[in-house]
């Protein structure tokens, strides 16, 4: 009686152990799969989230280098209009300058505008004219400049003109800039493309 109760006391022991090992391979198994499962979900993530930062990276650099690219030409094209400007400047400044300083060269030039003005529409004119020369033109205008032209003539001189002039109607319904800024301007205009040519091809 003994031997048996022993023998079924070990087989239960038996296949109580070989269950729990059974239910203990399994539960390994599942943990092995689920953390296979894991380490792959991270892996493709890990893979996403290195992906994707090497596409913003990419899309960073070439920004950066189309910036860069864009500043260079921006920078370029400045510094060859400053070069320009400056070579024109140079060329004209001081002989425009001169040239409409000359009492007797803006007399002659005020003479003939003056009369054509005068002989098609009959206009009483005003005329600016740089500060430096009143004690040149100022008799001249209101003298010689007016008995040619049959009618007053009223000048101003103004510090804001270095040289030339500005000539209109009395009542300032339009005016012909004939300064020295407005000459260097229209020189300026074709010089700087023969200019630029010159300098850069």
């Amino acid at each position: 009686m003994n031997n048996k109760l022993q023998e079924l006391t070990e087989r239960l022991y038996n296949e109580g152990l070989s269950k729990g090992k059974q239910d203990a391979e399994q539960l390994l198994a599942k943990a092995q799969s689920d953390a296979e499962k894991i380490i792959a979900a991270a892996k493709e993530e890990a893979q996403q989230i290195v992906a994707k930062a090497q596409e913003n990276a990419d899309k960073l650099k070439s920004k950066a280098e189309s910036d860069i690219r864009m500043a260079s030409e921006q920078s370029l094209q400045a510094t060859r209009k400053d070069i320009e400007n400056l070579l024109v400047g140079a060329t004209i400044s001081d002989k425009v300058k001169s040239t409409l300083s000359d009492s007797a060269f803006i007399k002659e030039i005020i003479l003939s505008v003056a009369q054509k003005f005068t002989t098609e529409q009959s206009l009483e004119l005003s005329l600016i004219l740089p500060a430096a020369l009143k004690d040149e033109m100022e008799a001249w205008v209101s003298g010689e400049l007016s008995k040619t032209l049959k009618s007053e003539v009223k000048a101003e001189f103004s510090k804001k003109i270095q040289g030339g002039f500005t000539i209109g109607p009395k009542d300032g319904s339009w005016f012909v800039n004939l300064t020295d800024e407005s000459f260097k301007e229209l020189i300026a205009e074709y010089l700087r493309p023969v200019t630029r040519k010159l300098l850069f091809g």
